[in-house]
């Protein structure tokens, strides 16, 4: 320091002037100090609004003398002024908010005394002994800033003053050690020198400096000022911590711009940063024991310095992370340098347009990025015991990310994260991890991320250990997870090709189909268990091959796992299963041609849905096992593989069965047995040894029915079999039988007590009849007609007025619209079958 100041001085006759100033500033600077003690015995933290007041008075006040005093070129007075204002700085009672704003209001106003020395020096005016004369100031805080200033007007008139100058400030603002003051006089230093920093790697002057110059100067500052920003946690009461915290995080950003400085420096390479900048930041980092400073550095070690850096330096920064202290929260340091990682390597991959490329990550082929995060990951785990279970699962969150992010394709790189995963559980005894833990919302995010970024169930199951892994979790989680596995597959209509895959899946999702010995015994709500299982059912549309005997093998390896289910599961899942079959044989009968042996897969098939309808006919549903029985006979008439009639046979004679043996309810029996019929009057496939004890059977099940309106209509129902029903594959016509089931029909609704009933029936025969009638029924007359019509006008008056009477007549006069239609149709045409001509329509 004495040897550059040598050069600043003028002759040593000015010794006596100096004496004088130092004098002077010593009496000013006692008496301030004097007037700060007072004000620190006097004061609470609640007065900071008017002391800060105070405070700036004051700077305004010495701030307009010090200008006043430089329009004058009176220096050394503008100095006096200066050093008064600067003098504020010395408080001990505002807070770092306060004091923040004092300090601006003096750095703005010191700026006018740097602009002022700086035209004196460009003028070509002696003020050589300006820096040694600034430093007889008697109080420490107004000395340093005055330095600062003065040294920064030298370094810029003089450059081969620089390095020496920024060397002896950087030591010289050691003599600040309160933690307040000493971190906004640092502050001022680094600003003040921000931008004549040295940043070349070589220099014709020695004494100009090199950018490791700079690195030297930024790292010792930042050490000091870590230490200072540390050192405030440890002052005042333990009962205050909060409020240091709290006034610490203010204070941050005020170490993290040594950081900034550092990263700004263009001259230094990747290789002064492995070699120098990160080691000195790392070492004060873990050395400083604070954990506050510790999570907050090494986050800004993360966003200041370039993605560049962070790739080649990934070991040592890890394993500082290891070297943390317990409080630090490790996981959020290490999962924000992986997201800055996987965002560097999207942002800058290179997109290939062309068909069958895609995006080329641009991570160095020298780098093992996923290799060296899961090491040390590992390692942390392993030497920070303290850490909670669910931030360890979170650093393998963040693994998974990364290699999904980075290595799209590597899918043993997400198992390997999911193997080590189930390995820390194990060593921790983890099993049936219940839903309400921390630990399993993690583990959830874990799986949902493996199932949201390959969106293929089919890639989902090359990964080994994510079904042991799902078994970790309870019931309700797991159930949770396979009914987001079913959804992902259906939003992605994703097709399971495979006996092999689909059986994979089922046991993934098994916790959705089927009970478990661990769910709770608690009664499930019905709309959601519905909801649920009908998510189940459009599942089992997926489960398809374009290969029919590997669909075949599908279909047997649902039926396993699907007929677990119990009662209230089957009936959801099961029918769309037996469709899946329906439709199978009939992809058989398609490819007839190309498969010798079609017929008798088809025989197997449909065994196989007769076995199944039988479970659900034993599981007491027997509505749901009719329907399906009427519509495997369907299927089998329009297939016609051999031996197809008597299978048919059987599938209609099991819903007879049925409809005796397990329908009791009378609306049921109706709708049951008109299914039945309407069924059997489409199938072609039976000959009359067949179709004969079927009609019968109908008839005789319609009559028998317990009402007697259900049996008036099931019986007029019945007379379609002996019309429009199949003999030889022709419909029968059979007028006598057609006839004498409406017949029936009509004593069976005379015989009704209920005039609303009777005549509502009335009206539904009059439709019948019409429409056999028009059909060339040649049994069927005008008399019939108009004595049902006759009938009709004779009771509908009577009848109490009621919305069912409104729905009877509404229905009667459609009917007679229709045949007022037909009367005019006839009268243009002469040429219709049937003449409408004779019809009474009213009394």
């Amino acid at each position: 320091m004495y040897q550059w100041n040598a050069m600043l001085y003028g002759s040593s006759n000015q010794f006596a002037y100096l004496t004088e100033f130092q004098h002077q500033y010593r009496f000013v600077d006692d008496a301030l100090k004097a007037s700060s003690d007072v004000r620190t015995l006097s004061t609470t933290m609640d007065d900071q609004e008017k002391l800060l007041g105070d405070a700036i008075a004051i700077v305004r006040s010495q701030a307009f003398q010090m200008k006043r005093f430089l329009d004058k070129s009176r220096l050394m007075d503008a100095l006096k002024s200066a050093s008064t204002m600067l003098a504020e700085l010395r408080t001990s009672l505002l807070s770092p908010k306060s004091y923040y704003e004092l300090y601006m209001a003096i750095t703005d106003e010191l700026r006018h005394l740097e602009l002022y020395l700086l035209d004196e020096f460009e003028k070509g005016r002696k003020v050589a002994d300006l820096y040694e004369l600034v430093q007889y100031a008697g109080n420490i805080v107004p000395r340093l800033y005055l330095l600062i200033t003065v040294g920064l007007v030298y370094i810029k008139t003089n450059n081969s003053l620089k390095r020496s100058i920024l060397k002896d400030l950087v030591e010289m603002c050691r003599g600040v050690q309160n933690p307040l003051r000493g971190l906004f006089l640092r502050n001022y230093l680094l600003q003040c020198t921000r931008n004549i920093l040295p940043d070349v790697l070589q220099s014709a002057d020695e004494q100009e400096g090199v950018v490791y110059d700079s690195i030297d100067f930024v790292l010792m500052n930042f050490a000091e000022m870590n230490k200072l920003w540390v050192r405030m946690q440890h002052q005042g009461h333990s009962s205050e911590r909060t409020r240091r915290e709290k006034e610490r995080e203010e204070l941050k950003i005020l170490v993290g711009t040594n950081l900034v400085r550092l990263s700004q420096l263009e001259s230094a390479t990747l290789e002064t940063y492995q070699r120098l900048v990160l080691p000195g930041i790392l070492e004060q980092v873990v050395s400083c024991r604070d954990a506050i400073a510790q999570e907050y550095l090494m986050e800004c070690i993360i966003q200041v310095f370039p993605d560049e850096f962070h790739l080649q330096t990934l070991d040592p920064f890890l394993k500082s992370c290891a070297q943390l202290q317990p409080g630090v929260n490790v996981k959020n340091i290490i999962i924000s340098l992986i997201d800055r990682l996987a965002a560097y390597n999207l942002r800058n991959s290179k997109t290939i347009t062309e068909p069958g490329e895609e995006v080329t990550p641009i991570i160095p082929q020298n780098v093992q990025l996923f290799e060296v995060f899961s090491i040390q990951i590992a390692n942390i785990v392993q030497v920070r015991t303290d850490m909670p279970l669910e931030d360890t699962v979170s650093l393998q969150v963040a693994l998974v990310s990364l290699a999904q992010k980075v290595y799209p394709d590597r899918v043993d790189y997400v198992d390997k994260v999911l193997e080590t995963t189930i390995q820390i559980l194990d060593r921790l005894n983890m099993h049936n991890i219940a839903h309400t833990l921390l630990v399993n919302q993690e583990l959830s995010r874990l799986l949902r991320l493996c199932i949201d970024f390959y969106n293929n169930i089919l890639t989902l199951i090359q990964l080994k250990h994510f079904s042991p892994l799902l078994d970790k979790f309870d019931h309700t989680s797991r159930k949770s997870l396979a009914l987001y596995i079913v959804l992902n597959i259906l939003e992605n209509e994703t097709l399971i090709p495979t006996a092999e895959e689909a059986d994979s899946v089922l046991v993934m999702i098994a916790p959705l189909i089927k009970d478990e010995n661990d769910q709770s015994v608690d009664k499930l709500d019905p709309e959601d268990f519905a909801e649920e299982q009908g998510i189940a059912g459009r599942f089992v549309h997926l489960l398809k091959s374009d290969d029919p005997d590997m669909q075949y093998k599908i279909l047997q390896t649902a039926r396993k796992h699907f007929g677990l289910g119990g009662t209230q599961r089957i009936k959801h899942v099961l029918p769309p299963l037996i469709f899946q079959a329906f439709q199978l044989a009939n992809k058989y009968k398609h490819i007839a041609e190309d498969d010798a042996n079609w017929d008798k897969k088809c025989q197997k098939i449909l065994q196989f849905c007769h076995s199944t309808i039988s479970v659900l006919a034993r599981a007491d549903l027997p509505d749901l096992a009719l329907r399906l029985y009427l519509q495997g006979a369907l299927v089998i008439g329009q297939i016609g593989y051999t031996n197809h009639e008597t299978v048919a046979y059987d599938f209609m004679t099991q819903a007879f069965s049925l409809y005796e043996d397990e329908i009791s309810d009378s609306k049921s029996q109706l709708a049951a047995i008109t299914l039945i019929m309407s069924t059997f009057e489409q199938m072609t496939c039976f000959g009359e040894e067949n179709a004969e004890p079927l009609r019968t059977n109908c008839a005789l099940a319609a009559s028998k029915l317990l009402k007697k309106p259900d049996q008036c209509r099931g019986v007029v129902t019945c007379a379609s079999l002996f019309w429009s029903g199949k003999k030889n594959g022709e419909e029968m016509r059979d007028e006598k039988r057609t006839l004498e089931c409406l017949k029936k029909g009509a004593r069976i609704a005379s015989q009704c007590l209920d005039t609303g009933v009777q005549v509502q029936l009335y009206v539904e025969l009059l439709n019948h009849y019409l429409f056999y009638f028009e059909r060339g029924n040649s049994l069927i007359t005008i008399t019939m007609l108009n004595q049902l019509i006759a009938k009709i006008n004779e009771e509908l008056p009577n009848l109490e007025q009621c919305e069912e009477t409104k729905q009877i007549e509404m229905h009667y006069n459609n009917t007679l619209a229709h045949i007022r239609l037909r009367m005019e149709a006839m009268s243009n045409d002469t040429g219709l079958e049937v003449s409408f001509a004779d019809i009474v329509l009213s009394q």
